[in-house]
């Protein structure tokens, strides 16, 4: 794994929280073999001190899975990284990118960006710890940084540690003043400055995060030179529009399958949940509303789930029954 995660980084599902929990991951590997998946961000200490099994388990069909970390102590980085490797990841990221005020209170995420040398010092002690690929995602910069000075200066110290590949949100994050929410959307986007930064670094792995919502987007900016492309919310809303064509389109592989059948795929593994997990069918069906998105039926399918899938004994039928108002229309 460790030896082909980079070629399956040309094209990623970013770390979202609350969303790319493991029912969501498993969703979207039904759609794309190949595509990279992250986890939601775990701190470090979390990893080591709390609940693992809650924390860290996956199925192994997500595989190429990658864990993202959030931390900015060396030692603390480098035994979850460890504990990571030992349950089967196939690649550590670590956070210098989220811009809430709780990974600031905790001196890691987007203001790890003022401080190149302690997340070169990170890098180095993960890389010291496993064998896996460890990687950084991070922002061109933060509040009043320049980031054509801030960011070839970060990339250069970092990647001196040991770390040849980074996701860069082409946009500043604001620590002050602005919300997540607001982060991911009112900072400019600033794709030229990520890929001059191909130009600088010909030798990393550069994959573009922010404002990719197409399939045709991505192409795009790998036709331009990147090596790699990572969609966030697009996936996750727009999950068939995004996901399902992009072993073709990206890897040039993969077999062809309709949104229809990857319902029809779901359904062993929400009889598996519901029964042998003790879990609630609107655990995974949650990750399942934007399916059909634009396509005639949707709006019926999101609602039947959404007013249905909570209830107490609601299972699999549910889906399918869903999933009728879709092929009404079709037929």
């Amino acid at each position: 794994m460790t030896n082909t995660v980079a070629q399956n980084a040309r094209f990623s599902v970013a770390p979202m929280m609350d969303w790319t929990d493991r029912h969501c991951r498993y969703f979207h590997r039904l759609m794309t073999r190949h595509t990279l998946l992250y986890t939601e961000m775990v701190t470090a200490p979390a990893v080591i001190h709390g609940d693992r099994g809650r924390l860290l388990d996956f199925d192994a069909v997500e595989q190429p899975l990658a864990l993202q970390l959030g931390g900015s102590d060396p030692a603390q980085l480098a035994q979850a990284a460890k504990i990571a490797a030992d349950w089967g990841y196939a690649e550590v990221n670590l956070n210098c990118g989220c811009p809430s005020d709780r990974v600031q209170s905790g001196s890691f995420g987007a203001v790890l960006m003022e401080n190149a040398p302690l997340v070169a010092r990170c890098v180095s002690a993960m890389r010291d710890a496993v064998d896996l690929p460890i990687t950084v995602k991070c922002r061109i910069g933060v509040d009043c940084q320049t980031p054509s000075h801030v960011l070839p200066d970060f990339l250069a110290q970092v990647s001196a540690a040991g770390c040849d590949r980074f996701t860069i949100h082409a946009r500043k994050a604001w620590l002050q003043g602005l919300s997540p929410k607001e982060n991911r959307d009112i900072p400019p986007l600033d794709y030229a400055l990520v890929q001059e930064m191909k130009g600088v670094f010909p030798h990393l792995h550069l994959s573009v995060n922010g404002g990719v919502d197409t399939l045709d987007a991505a192409c795009d900016f790998l036709d331009a030179g990147l090596d790699g492309v990572m969609i966030g919310r697009a996936a996750y809303h727009t999950p068939a529009q995004i996901l399902l064509d992009a072993d073709r389109r990206i890897f040039g592989k993969g077999d062809a399958h309709t949104a229809e059948d990857i319902v029809h795929q779901m359904i062993p593994y929400i009889t598996a949940h519901l029964q042998t997990n003790g879990g609630r069918l609107h655990q995974i069906t949650r990750h399942m509303l934007g399916m059909f998105q634009s396509r005639p039926g949707a709006r019926m399918w999101r609602r039947y789930l959404s007013e249905t899938a909570h209830r107490d004994g609601a299972g699999p039928d549910v889906v399918l029954t869903a999933l009728s108002y879709i092929q009404q229309e079709a037929a």
